[in-house]
């Protein structure tokens, strides 16, 4: 299925002509008057990106970002707005849109511009499908797995983490073989690494401060 490209934008003829040029291009397109319309048709988990203008009646460009950011963060966002205001720029740019173009700017800029959102978008999908598992596996832990690896990430050897567990090192192993297992980890280093991405060992380290 082709990217869908969202084209937000007050300018019926621009949003029109843009349309034209990316649906010749390849591109599913949708169109939308204003970034209300957007989200009360909420596009999916379909791969796309957001051709968005800045200035518009009613929801601006930068308050219909935030809220895109709070329920598709998947989404990317490229601004294509008729005023060079770098502050706005910047701010976008901030905020995570991929990128801030200004009207007018040429079809080959356009393209790429797109061409490269979406890249990042595939990108941005597989890490969050790769987090997704890794928590599901995270939540298959039994508790005592859990506390394991919680000191594994603390840097806490097989001897010390029985001695503070009250069982055998032996015990402590087998509990380790069987979380790295349940996590998908083959080595202590990936075993920290998928830890990090879940957000443990940050939490851990709030924990443990006084």
């Amino acid at each position: 299925m082709s990217p869908i490209i969202h084209i937000v934008d007050d300018d019926w003829s621009f949003r029109t002509a843009v349309g034209r040029l990316l649906s010749a291009s390849g591109y599913g397109i949708a169109l939308y008057a204003s970034g209300e319309e957007l989200l009360a048709q909420l596009p999916g988990n379909a791969l796309g990106c957001v051709l968005l203008d800045l200035d518009m009646p009613g929801l601006s460009g930068l308050a219909l970002q935030e809220k895109l950011s709070e329920i598709a963060p998947l989404l990317p966002v490229v601004f294509l707005t008729g005023r060079g205001d770098i502050k706005a720029g910047v701010q976008a740019m901030k905020a995570g849109a991929d990128d801030f173009l200004e009207k007018p700017t040429t079809s080959e800029i356009l393209l790429e511009t797109i061409s490269r959102s979406l890249r990042r978008a595939v990108i941005r999908q597989a890490e969050f499908a790769r987090t997704n598992a890794a928590r599901a596996r995270l939540a298959s832990l039994t508790p005592r797995e859990f506390e394991v690896l919680r000191l594994v990430v603390c840097g806490k050897l097989n001897k010390q983490i029985a001695h503070a567990l009250g069982t055998s090192e032996r015990t402590i192993k087998a509990h380790r073989h069987n979380l790295m297992e349940k996590i998908g980890a083959r080595s202590l280093a990936e075993t920290v690494s998928i830890a990090e991405r879940l957000g443990l060992v940050e939490a851990i380290g709030d924990h443990s401060r006084p």
